[in-house]
């Protein structure tokens, strides 16, 4: 169970999901500059330094379109972050986790925590997202949140890969 406080705090059973500070910039710097999970994301480059970490972080000064949180861990400190942009309309969901935490279920944990936040505090009635064709642990972790597939594909921009690729839409309702 999630409990909203005023930072806004997201309290989930292992995590913190909490606004970010220009003091994550080196651990998110640090976790971002991997290959394999920048491929995975769209905006995110690689090689990934400090000043791109500085820069992405600065996007959460733009509240009106973006709800942005670094997802902490009491134990080892930040390991991803989960968001949403909302600059072309319907809010979407973002979310990334450093390899050196894949597969522990933190994705899933945190992606349920800010769907709880974006209902109760955002008041989004729904939210969309997507993710590469050949990205299952994305689809994965959607899924398990309560995403359903739209049946559109389209081509999405892949900064690492610099191209576009086929991403599957989906969306979750409140």
């Amino acid at each position: 169970m999630c409990s909203i406080q005023i930072e806004p705090v997201i309290e989930t059973q292992r995590l913190r999901l909490r606004l970010p500070r220009m003091t994550d910039a080196p651990r998110v710097a640090k976790l971002l500059n991997d290959r394999e999970l920048a491929r995975m994301t769209h905006s995110i480059p690689h090689p990934y330094g400090l000043e791109d970490a500085q820069s992405y972080l600065a996007q959460a000064d733009d509240a009106d379109a973006r709800a942005m949180f670094v997802i902490d861990h009491p134990e080892q400190g930040p390991v991803g972050v989960v968001g949403f942009d909302s600059e072309n309309g319907a809010p979407e969901m973002e979310c990334w986790i450093g390899r050196p935490f894949w597969g522990l279920g933190f994705a899933t944990e945190a992606a349920q925590g800010a769907l709880v936040w974006a209902h109760r505090d955002w008041k989004r009635r729904y939210v969309l997202a997507r993710h590469f064709s050949d990205n299952p642990a994305s689809a994965s972790v959607l899924c398990k949140t309560g995403f359903l597939y739209t049946g559109e594909v389209k081509l999405s921009p892949s900064a690492a890969r610099g191209e576009a690729v086929p991403s599957r839409m989906m969306v979750w309702l409140a």
